[in-house]
């Protein structure tokens, strides 16, 4: 073999990497589902996963504050394709990176994510049917360099928040603190609260998860709320899973604790929404019964919302009302008036003294993990697009995106999106189109927003997430079994989604071998 045909190897190798049929951007659970059924429902599409950060496992990499744990059981939130085999229902943080690691490994798919790739823009180009990334990419030492990348199919994977940053708000007289400000999103390996008094801001599934698991060590730890949560108590282990497993095997146990547990959340959430006083009364009771009279019930425990307007905190075996009873923790529902050298001032005049003040005060939502969005030239605002499925976007090409259910497992409607994007894929093979797009038809609006929840990090970004229509496909059901019907078996050519055939396209298109520093 030549020198000259060794240099042609290689930028025909080159232009292969860089010249994909799907790019999945995200290395987390959504994307760990996009890249497991690709390959196994469309055999032969050359795609990779570009992750931004230099390790998998996305939220459950990030988030490492104690007591980090999931809000949905291990049977919905783990993947149909994989059981769960752990004897945790609602599993901790590291168990959870642990068995997406072991995913990950198990599909092959370390040969196909490429770390430290963070896509700054992508560009749709209708004459080639094609998606041009922007990449910037960091190396473990920390040099960076930029490459461009194409795709026929673009599938975001990144999730629905920044990862840089969460919502930290200021207060006056931060500055004059003399103790330490922690956010839960950036955890210090090295933060000793042993023996410190620790104010935890902020009332939703963070803040109910830190207080019980930081009370432990801590001196005292109070939990300050403007207004209280719905906190729902749950078993840690459950114990159908348990002996369903003893007789069956892994996986059939595994598929008929899905369903189990799929039933029941959809049902109190139906029930939730259908009699709101009535579930509104129960949750409240049920709280009441558990605090034992450590917290004012009407003051700290009843929500100023119905049951479901925002999502749910979960307890696994009552570990907040726990350490409430302890005595080594307290819930405050006050507001800040200001910061002191010492702690806190209320606006009800009260003080809190602190050594550390943790702002569990939310995430800051950012859709298509920052990526600006181009057609043709023209910048996409998701605002002004409508949801197609919840998965695609009103005039916006061969571009999918994850974003799972908000009172149920995400996995569940990730994997759902996955396997569509598969039977669109095939679909699109089959019949020779190079570019499918959904489009509003006449007299079809999108006039609602897209997610229906009053959370403070949801209500913030309203202004830019895509709406919904009211009618399909242009819906977020939030529902499971009509998504599952939709999706798995719904014609794919469905009069809102159009396929089109360009002039005769390159295999590749052609772009520099060589990647250009930052």
């Amino acid at each position: 073999m030549t020198a000259n045909t060794n240099v042609s190897d290689l930028a025909s190798a080159s232009r292969t990497r860089r010249d994909l049929d799907v790019i999945i951007v995200g290395a987390g659970l959504s994307g760990i589902a996009a890249a497991h059924y690709l390959r196994e429902r469309c055999p032969g599409t050359r795609f990779a996963m570009l992750e931004a950060r230099q390790s998998l496992g996305g939220t459950w990499d990030l988030f490492r504050y104690p007591g980090v744990r999931s809000d949905s059981d291990m049977y919905t939130l783990g993947f149909s394709f994989r059981p769960w085999a752990s004897d945790q229902a609602i599993a901790d943080g590291g168990k959870i990176l642990d068995y997406l690691k072991e995913t990950a490994h198990a599909e092959g798919l370390d040969e196909v994510i490429r770390y430290g790739h963070k896509v700054s823009e992508a560009r749709w180009e209708s004459g080639i049917a094609r998606w041009t990334l922007d990449v910037e990419r960091t190396y473990e030492d920390g040099r960076c360099d930029t490459e461009t990348l194409t795709c026929r199919f673009l599938f975001m994977c990144s999730g629905y928040y920044a990862y840089d940053a969460g919502h930290a708000p200021t207060w006056p007289g931060m500055e004059t603190f003399g103790g330490t400000v922690v956010h839960p999103q950036h955890w210090p390996a090295d933060l000793d609260y042993r023996d410190k008094r620790v104010v935890v801001i902020g009332s939703g599934a963070t803040a109910v998860t830190l207080l019980p698991s930081l009370a432990p060590r801590a001196s005292h730890v109070t939990m300050l709320q403007r207004s209280p949560s719905y906190i729902l108590s749950m078993p840690q282990r459950d114990g159908v899973a348990e002996r369903l497993r003893k007789w069956l095997p892994a996986g059939v146990a595994h598929r008929l604790v899905r369903t189990k547990n799929v039933l029941i959340t959809l049902g109190f959430y139906n029930a939730a929404r259908r009699w709101p006083n009535a579930i509104r009364r129960v949750l409240i009771k049920r709280a009441a019964q558990q605090a034992q009279g450590h917290a004012d019930v009407e003051r700290d425990l009843t929500p100023r919302y119905n049951p479901w307007d925002q999502r749910l905190c979960l307890a696994p075996n009552g570990d907040i009302f726990k350490a409430l009873r302890s005595g080594r923790a307290e819930i405050v529902t006050d507001e800040i008036a200001a910061f002191t050298p010492a702690g806190l001032t209320l606006k009800s005049g009260k003080t809190l003294d602190a050594d550390i003040v943790v702002t569990a005060t939310g995430l800051r939502v950012q859709l298509m993990g920052g990526a600006q969005l181009r057609v043709d030239g023209r910048p996409v605002t998701l605002s002004d697009t409508v949801a197609y499925k919840g998965m695609m976007y009103s005039g916006v090409p061969n571009l999918a995106s994850i974003f799972g259910y908000t009172n149920a497992s995400w996995t569940l409607k990730a994997e759902l999106i996955a396997q569509y994007v598969c039977r669109l894929i095939n679909h699109m093979n089959a019949h020779d189109a190079d570019t499918c797009v959904p489009y509003l038809r006449d007299g079809e609006h999108g006039e609602l927003p897209a997610i229906g929840l009053t959370s403070g990090y949801i209500q913030r970004a309203a202004g830019a997430l895509p709406r919904q229509g009211g009618r399909k496909p242009w819906v977020f059901y939030q529902n499971y079994l009509r998504d599952l019907r939709l999706m798995r078996w719904g014609s794919v050519d469905d009069g809102a989604m159009h396929f089109e055939r360009r002039a005769t396209l390159p295999r590749a298109v052609a772009s520099s071998d060589l990647a250009t520093p930052c």
